[in-house]
């Protein structure tokens, strides 16, 4: 573990793909999850930018524009009790090869400015069997009368209850497919 409470492999992968210039008046920050699931049943769920929903507790319902390339948009309608309904959304970056999504926000009624985040998997062995490491960053504005700190906190909140989502969803249909055990050679 780094000073960051991340292992040796979790610090590269972030160095490598999760860097993002945080302006002052901006927070930054990254969760990692590991899930116990093949990164191909987990990525089948994440590249799909048309059907957040399938993991996305917060969200009703997604209507996307566009042929699901880069700069592709979906307008997403956001589940009650959160300080938001919709939220505009358009497609970064997609790339099956490394498996990672990035989308920005480019619109809706909430106070998420200048939002980015990026999400990679990455291949992992858990109790024998191929899992899943799953690392989600992201950069926003933040808001007038909220901390950096509040910001950070209250983004990284929702961050983990989508991923415990996308863990469950996929740990679920991985039972399902009955992954055999990898056995060292």
């Amino acid at each position: 573990m780094n000073g960051n409470g991340y292992s040796i492999m979790e610090s590269e992968y972030i160095w490598r793909h999760h860097r993002h210039e945080a302006r002052e008046n901006q927070c930054s920050s990254e969760v990692v999850k590991h899930i116990k699931a093949p990164v191909h049943l987990v990525w089948s769920l994440v590249r799909r930018f048309d059907q957040p929903q399938k993991y996305k507790p917060f969200v009703s319902r997604c209507v996307a524009q566009g042929d699901f390339e880069i700069g592709s948009v979906r307008e997403v309608n956001v589940k009650s009790g959160l300080p938001a309904t919709t939220s505009t959304e358009r497609l970064e970056l997609l790339d099956d090869n490394e498996h990672i999504l990035s989308i920005r926000i480019v619109g809706g009624d909430h106070r998420l400015r200048n939002y980015s985040s990026i999400i990679s998997l990455h291949p992992e062995i858990i109790d024998g069997r191929p899992a899943t490491l799953v690392i989600e960053s992201f950069v926003v504005d933040v808001p007038d009368g909220n901390t950096k700190d509040e910001t950070c906190y209250f983004v990284q909140a929702l961050i983990k209850c989508n991923l415990k989502s996308l863990a469950d969803v996929s740990e679920r249909l991985a039972v399902q497919d009955r992954t055999e055990p990898i056995h060292p050679i």
